[in-house]
């Protein structure tokens, strides 16, 4: 049974991917570990107990504590599982730079259950980690490959997961239906039949190098206005690995780059399930509210949160790029709290400013601080109400449509009193 698409713990893995990928051990004594479904528990920690007394052997007094401490940490927390995920799991640990005071070593776990099966074991000590493994976990399989054709241009484009990227658009150089003086209808036309041949050779040896030598995709769509994707397809022109991969052709009514877009709302019923097409679909809901009068939707940070306290949320639809986080501060004295919800470049201006203001229940500047990104406040919110959270690419012509509403809106239950 497929999974489900879970947009948030997507997010989240992104987002830490991000912050891994800055990081720099001072030694070799940051540990990355893939284990595969199945794999048993006892038989990982058996592993990390060699590699526990392999670590003895390293000269350097504090890479030896560190990764030993570590591979400690790691067996602790493995040891809580009677068996793995599904899909396997991915461990990163190790001594990194205190976000507080980068002179500082924190010893951090970092645990994912990635969204598709560890395709294989994998244990590594090094001064960084290793996330290739899991960059290619997050990669979307199923390419759709799109040429979108008529007679005067082909264009070639990628759809992948939440993206569409227009790789190449060619022109036909067939010259139009009118012939010129002096030549007679017969060889006008035997000349217009061999320039559309060629073309449609050009466009064949394209589709090729792209979709095959390059992104191996597995579907292909041929789209375009009138009939010259149908002669092309039926024609001798393609590979035959494309031609057993296209899953339809697509009346539209633009080639080139324009028709590439255009396939992706002609063509859905064709390309159903592959995430750009569900996140237009959601944003084509919002917007549809949004337009109306009396549209069950709010949008903007403030009052998307007011509406979830409220209980009033069905549907949260958040920016991937909303860059937001939210600052915690809890007076140590008296209790009081108080919150701010800043961009994620300005966060440690907005702590050391809290941390020197003075609460004004007891006029102390005692606070504890706490930051969250907003996703995970937003989710934590939406769990308590039944809502559903989504996030959606920035990378889309919706998306970037969204974005207009300040990267975050909500469908709303019902119309406030």
């Amino acid at each position: 049974m497929e999974q489900q698409y879970d947009s948030v713990e997507v997010y989240r893995v992104k987002r830490l991917l991000t912050e891994l990928a800055n990081v720099s051990g001072r030694g070799t004594e940051l540990i990355s570990l893939y284990i595969p479904p199945k794999r048993p528990p006892y038989d990982v920690i058996n592993q990390l107990k060699e590699e526990y007394g392999t670590a003895s052997n390293i000269k350097s007094d504090q890479t030896r504590t560190h990764v030993q401490d570590a591979l400690v940490h790691i067996m602790q927390r493995l040891k809580l599982y009677k068996q793995f995920p599904e899909n396997g799991l991915i461990v990163f640990c190790g001594y990194v730079p205190s976000p507080d005071n980068p002179a500082n070593l924190e010893l951090k776990y970092y645990e994912i259950v990635p969204p598709k099966p560890v395709p294989t074991s994998l244990y590594r000590c090094d001064d960084h980690f290793h996330l290739d493994i899991l960059k290619s976990l997050l990669k979307e399989e199923d390419l759709i490959g799109v040429i979108s054709l008529d007679l005067s241009e082909a264009g070639f484009g990628i759809i992948a997961g939440d993206r569409v990227e227009v790789i190449e658009v060619i022109t036909s150089g067939v010259g139009s239906k009118h012939r010129q003086g002096g030549q007679s209808a017969r060889r006008f036309e035997r000349i217009r039949e061999n320039e559309i041949n060629e073309f449609f050779h050009r466009v064949a040896a394209h589709a090729k190098e792209i979709f095959i030598d390059t992104y191996r995709v597995k579907k292909l769509i041929i789209s375009g206005p009138g009939m010259a994707k149908e002669d092309f397809f039926k024609g001798d022109y393609l590979d035959y690995r494309l031609k057993q991969a296209t899953i339809g052709l697509v009346d539209t009514g633009y080639a080139g780059e324009e028709g590439i877009r255009e396939t992706l709302e002609r063509g859905e019923e064709l390309i159903e399930g592959v995430r750009l097409i569900e996140e237009k679909k959601i944003i084509d809901r919002f917007l549809t509210e949004a337009s109306k009068k009396d549209g069950l939707v709010v949008y903007g940070l403030e009052p998307s949160i007011n509406a979830i306290k409220d209980g009033n949320a069905d549907l949260i639809i958040i920016s991937e790029d909303i860059n937001t986080v939210r600052i915690e501060a809890q007076c140590r004295s008296c209790g009081y709290t108080t919150e701010r919800f800043v961009q994620g470049q300005d966060v440690f201006k907005e702590k050391s400013d809290m941390a020197q203001q003075p609460c004004p229940v007891c006029g102390k500047s005692l606070w504890d601080i706490k930051v969250q990104d907003i996703v995970d406040y937003v989710t934590d919110l939406a769990t308590q109400v039944g809502a559903r959270v989504e996030i959606v690419s920035s990378k889309s012509e919706a998306g970037v449509m969204f974005k207009n509403f300040g990267g975050i809106g909500v469908m709303l239950r019902y119309h406030k009193k």
